[in-house]
């Protein structure tokens, strides 16, 4: 059985809901949350499988508590790991910045050796710009949610992704 380390920020509970949920869908797993305002960077290193929740603020800003961490996350040696990532939005109050800080917290898991699963297909959404898009623009490189414009399809989505990155992380 594997050990996988979720970690996340949420100021309103939103991310923190939505990573509930994902943890609640790896029967037969051990997952151990983490919210990352509670973090050192050696929290990191005891798991290989890790998933990260993170939301966009305002005009593609990162959440409150991942942003009191960013700094110490550049540090973090992501190297021999599995990194899925999930990504809240508002994706028509904020088309032009959709996931931004998921696209940027991949880049940074990218920069530090990790290698990142759980991509997801652009269909069914509605935006301008996103930082979070791969190099070819036909996915988001983690789970897009939107609790603002779409909740009727969290659940959905959530289930469909678990389900994509239990067979990616390959136990």
């Amino acid at each position: 059985m594997a050990t996988i380390g979720l970690f996340y920020g949420s100021s309103l509970g939103n991310t923190e809901t939505v990573a509930e949920k994902i943890r609640d869908l790896l029967e037969g797993h051990s997952v151990e949350m983490h919210d990352i305002a509670a973090v050192t960077k050696d929290s990191f290193a005891e798991y290989d499988y890790l998933i990260l929740g993170i939301p966009t603020w305002d005009y593609g800003q990162i959440q409150s508590d991942w942003g009191e961490f960013w700094q110490e996350l550049g540090t973090v040696d992501f190297s021999g790991k599995l990194v899925a990532l999930f990504g809240l939005g508002d994706q028509f109050g904020y088309a032009d910045y959709f996931l931004d800080a998921m696209g940027m917290l991949h880049d940074v898991v990218i920069e530090q050796g990790g290698a990142v699963v759980g991509y997801w297909p652009i269909k069914g959404y509605e935006f301008e710009e996103s930082k979070a898009l791969t190099e070819d623009g036909k996915e988001f490189v983690g789970l897009a949610i939107d609790e603002d414009q779409q909740p009727e399809l969290t659940d959905e989505r959530v289930e469909a992704w678990v389900a994509q990155i239990e067979d990616e992380f390959d136990f």
